[in-house]
């Protein structure tokens, strides 16, 4: 199991992208998991340094990561006091269609094969086969 370790700072994203580059050209992923991976884990280490730890800069975001020929394990987990993530609206209702926010787990869960959320939401786990 690898693992990244990043401060809650919108700007280190970047180092999330590398990473899903890094490990993209050193597994020689399809494009379309690529893709999809690179949209799946941003979008959760976005939610875990906005929504987790509120840009709390001291507060940090853990990525462990594994890979087996048949899998890609990704775990991020952050600082914050979880959410209840049996409630979340759907994006595509037409109430919810304007809203800036709230698309990011509906994306999770379509993007990766599997998503799995523990210590109150503030862990997630997301699991895409190769």
């Amino acid at each position: 199991m690898e693992k990244i370790v990043i401060d809650s700072d919108i700007k280190n994203i970047t180092l999330i992208e590398k990473l899903i580059d890094d490990i993209s050209n050193q597994y020689d992923l399809h494009s379309d998991i690529y893709g999809k991976l690179l949209l799946a884990i941003v979008e959760g280490v976005n939610n875990a340094i906005v929504h987790g730890n509120k840009l709390d800069i001291n507060k940090k975001v853990r990525l462990e990561y594994t890979i087996t020929d048949k899998t890609l394990e990704f775990i991020i987990m952050d600082e914050g006091n979880g959410f209840d993530y049996s409630k979340i609206p759907d994006p595509t209702l037409p109430e919810n269609v304007e809203k800036t926010h709230g698309r990011g787990i509906f994306l999770m869960n379509h993007l990766a094969d599997e998503i799995e959320f523990e210590n109150n939401g503030s862990t997630v786990k997301l699991i895409f086969d190769l």
